[in-house]
């Protein structure tokens, strides 16, 4: 399938590994110029690179920047400054029970998960909505509509993110400007990995074991891989999806339990 976005330009946030790289491997693959963006300098020049290595006929540049600071949108934008296509994404906040968050674990996922992306999201839109084109993706959580008492603060945060995305999709509706969500759930990442440590750490058990046991209750019995996300994620970037905006799309193997 043609996404027909080939040659459009793309900012891919915290895009140097994992769900941020799958999303700009399958824009790539569709002919779009990506931006991608990570905090360590080999890390990023091997993802670039990876994606050079495919063939892709799109540009490819890197823009190390700490999305923790407000200083990384202006970088972004400076290497980029009208993308046709944005997708937010960060690394999540700290998993842990209410009792155990700290303040910076607050003030971390607000900023990270929150502030950052919407200062990057109301930068380019005036512009999208000018040139009657805009496609954006923000990677947030399944836990925005299914909250676990493990992931207090990523809860809050990306809730409060979708808030917002939802209110502002019926704003770029006119204009051919969508906004959109994907919601993961215990995809095969560095971030699985984590909570598999945790997991055995809290029951005492081994990491296999901690890992088999956060896969048990995925129905399709198994952990998501990253290219899928990022599928879905070019899916909502294309020509064709410019009647979906505001929504919810869960990547989770049929685990979500509600109609809604």
């Amino acid at each position: 399938m043609d996404l027909g976005i080939s040659g459009r330009w793309a900012i891919v946030c915290a895009s140097s590994s994992g769900l941020g790289l799958a999303c700009a491997e399958a824009l790539a693959a569709e002919g779009v110029n990506v931006v991608l963006n990570g905090r360590d300098g080999d890390r990023l020049a091997a993802a670039a690179d990876r994606i050079r290595q495919t063939g892709a006929s799109g540009t490819v540049i890197q823009v190390q920047a700490d999305l923790l600071s407000p200083a990384a949108t202006d970088a972004l934008l400076a290497a980029c400054p009208e993308p046709d296509i944005v997708v937010t994404n960060n690394a999540g906040p700290r998993p842990a029970r209410l009792r155990d968050v700290t303040a910076q674990d607050w003030q971390r996922g607000i900023e990270g998960n929150l502030l950052n992306h919407l200062r990057l999201i109301d930068r380019v839109t005036d512009d999208m909505c000018e040139r009657k084109f805009g496609r954006i993706v923000n990677i947030t959580s399944a836990m925005v509509t299914a909250p676990k008492p493990i992931m207090a603060v990523s809860s809050a945060v990306r809730t409060g993110l979708t808030s917002v995305v939802k209110a502002l999709s019926m704003e770029l509706a006119p204009y051919n400007v969508t906004i959109n969500n994907v919601l993961p759930e215990r995809v095969d990442t560095g971030r699985m990995k984590q909570i598999s440590e945790l997991e055995a750490e809290r029951q005492g058990i081994s990491y296999e074991e901690a890992r088999a046991f956060v896969a048990s209750d995925i129905a399709a019995r198994r952990f998501g891989r990253p290219e899928e996300v990022g599928a879905a994620c070019a899916f909502l970037c294309g020509s064709l999806s410019g009647y979906i905006s505001g929504q919810n799309l869960h990547v989770d193997g049929g685990t979500h339990p509600s109609l809604f």
